[in-house]
């Protein structure tokens, strides 16, 4: 396989240019086309980052406090994302000669709408296939205070023991009421975190949405059996509130005995700038710099009582924090299962949450309305971005969490996990005879890409993704072609669900199907050269360059007035009372 040479005639592909860009359009009729690549370019948040971009970099430069190198590597990341010109995989089916055309994705975690979306759907897949047993699941969401929502945010070390004496508080009380109704001296505990970074108005909060086994597993390390799954009862409010003071308690003491002081104010005041305004849920720049974030909606006085109707018996609160557990999910109900852990593991923002208004304005629609009737969120149009960067996770941090018997390295995790399917397309997950459940966590989730050479050989993963894909029995036939004498080895698991697969799971749209004639389409080879992608988009009659980026004015120097250096001071040491509404996700 070869791409098109300078010298190549170009006229069989201006024959089907019009053919290939019906499929490429925003218009293709699902029933006929079936998958149909994105447009990111046409969407109002590339718009306004595109526009944006240039001039938050050169203010932050001016005041002497550039922006982190990984938080303009996840902004320009995404204005790369989707878009052709930046490379794509060419596929081409051998009966009609239809060409298709697929971008490349960024793979960030932040706020991209594509790759959060991917990420969510293959995170859930993978642990209702391959991780969670069929057994009752529960949620247990912990909601930290203020002044520990800002010191988590950028530090991972913190954020792990705070988590662990959630875990330990939690799992503690799972044991105790297992000893008390199946008199079990020791029980077997299992979790899966997700640690969330917002809520719904893009404002920072640092959460767990926790994913416990709702019992416990026996243990018997003389014993040869497998470990027997023991179910618990709801937990009662006096449980929820015993696992919370229990928390509090060690979070308490792990604080104690930690000196540490505002690091990131001294070390990134930019950052931390906007990460403290973000928790105060107040404008970080600008002429209106200090002023509460405006709100939209059919907005009411608040109770003065100070009592919230809508607070659940199950939401008990302890010094700024508080504990959820009122969702569970039973044992065989896997479809629930997999759109709870879609709701935990999405992204922070959808494109029709954000709305332009007539006069040049932004407004970001609440996921629900808050107590005291707000539904929008009302920006302009040089704030999205100072929005959007609290929301971007520290580098080489992992956002997912395995505890317990789930953890990679648990000695009977292999007993209790699902098996991979035997049919094709069903499962990517690894066998159960290994433990190696961790690199799932780690190419899901940390893909923190520092060079251009590791970014194309993600491309060339996804390259080979396809290829897979080529024959029409897809990896069973892999397993008909395998030796006797492999068998007995599991197969080198993917790093990632297959994309085809993903889609046919999520969207029930065949990728890979001609939307000519019906046919299997193949791949042709996978664009990295932007040389090479400008001749075959132009051959195409498509965009060959990506949309400019819009330059920073020659005043955008920052004033005396919004001079981050200046918010060292007092960054997060502020006030805990909450904000009007608790704005959380």
């Amino acid at each position: 396989m070869r791409e098109r040479s300078p010298g190549d005639s170009c006229e069989p592909e201006r024959a089907r240019a019009k053919r290939t860009h019906s499929v490429l359009g925003p218009t293709a009729d699902s029933a006929t086309a079936g998958y149909t690549p994105r447009s990111p370019e046409q969407t109002l948040l590339y718009r306004i980052v595109g526009e944006q971009l240039e001039s938050f970099l050169s203010r932050a430069r001016d005041t002497g406090q550039p922006a982190p190198r990984f938080i303009e590597q996840e902004l320009r990341a995404y204005l790369r994302c989707g878009v052709l010109a930046h490379g794509f995989l060419r596929l081409h089916c051998d009966a009609c000669k239809l060409d298709r055309l697929v971008p490349f994705s960024c793979k960030r975690r932040g706020f991209c709408p594509s790759c959060g979306g991917r990420r969510m759907a293959e995170t859930a897949a993978h642990l209702v296939d391959c991780v969670l047993p069929e057994v009752p699941t529960r949620q247990w969401v912990l909601t930290l205070p203020y002044p520990l929502r800002y010191r988590c945010a950028y530090n991972a070390s913190l954020t792990s023991e705070l988590l662990s004496a959630f875990l330990r508080a939690l799992f503690a009380e799972l044991r105790r009421r297992a000893r008390d109704q199946w008199d079990i001296a020791r029980g077997q505990c299992g979790a899966v975190t997700f640690i969330q970074r917002f809520g719904s108005a893009l404002n920072l909060n640092v959460h767990f949405h926790t994913l416990a086994l709702d019992g416990v597993y026996t243990y018997a390390p003389d014993v040869a059996e497998n470990p027997r799954f023991l179910p618990l009862p709801p937990p009662s409010d006096d449980e929820v509130a015993r696992v919370l003071s229990g928390t509090a308690r060690r979070i308490h003491r792990l604080l104690e005995a930690r000196a540490d002081g505002d690091a990131l104010a001294q070390d990134e005041p930019l950052l931390a700038h906007l990460t403290a305004a973000s928790l105060r849920t107040r404008i970080a720049t600008g002429p209106q710099r200090g002023e509460r974030w405006r709100r939209l909606g059919d907005r009411v006085d608040p109770d003065e009582s100070g009592e919230d109707p809508e607070v659940s018996p199950r939401v008990p609160a302890y010094g700024g924090m508080s504990l959820h557990a009122a969702v569970g999910v039973p044992a065989r109900d896997r479809r629930r299962l997999e759109r709870l852990i879609q709701y935990v593991a999405r992204p922070p923002l959808a494109h029709d949450r954000l709305q332009k208004r007539p006069d040049g304005r932004l407004t970001i629609r609440l996921k629900t309305r808050w107590r005291d009737g707000t539904t929008h969120i009302l920006m302009e149009r040089s704030e999205l971005i100072e929005r959007l960067v609290p929301l971007i996770p520290p580098p080489r941090a992992h956002q997912v969490r395995y505890h317990g018997i789930l953890a990679p390295c648990a000695s009977q995790r292999d007993w209790i996990v699902p098996g991979p399917e035997t049919e094709f397309g069903a499962s990517q997950c690894h066998s159960p005879n290994s433990n190696s459940v961790e690199s799932f966590s780690a190419s899901g989730e940390v893909s923190e890409r520092g060079s251009e050479g590791e970014r194309n050989a993600d491309h060339r993963a996804d390259a080979n993704e396809v290829a897979r894909w080529d024959h029409p029995l897809g990896s069973a036939a892999e397993s008909a072609s395998r030796t006797p004498a492999s068998f007995g080895t599991p197969a080198t698991p993917p790093r990632r669900l297959r994309w085809a697969a993903l889609l046919q799971r999520v969207f029930e749209v065949d990728a890979l199907r001609c939307p000519g004639c019906g046919a299997r389409m193949r791949l042709v080879a996978a664009i990295e050269d932007p040389a090479v992608a400008r001749k075959i988009l132009e051959c195409l009659d498509l965009p060959a360059r990506a949309p400019p980026l819009k330059p920073a004015p020659s005043s955008a120097a920052l004033g005396p007035e919004t001079d981050f250096a200046d918010q060292q001071q007092q960054s997060w040491e502020f006030d805990q009372t909450p904000p009007d509404t608790d704005g959380t996700g």
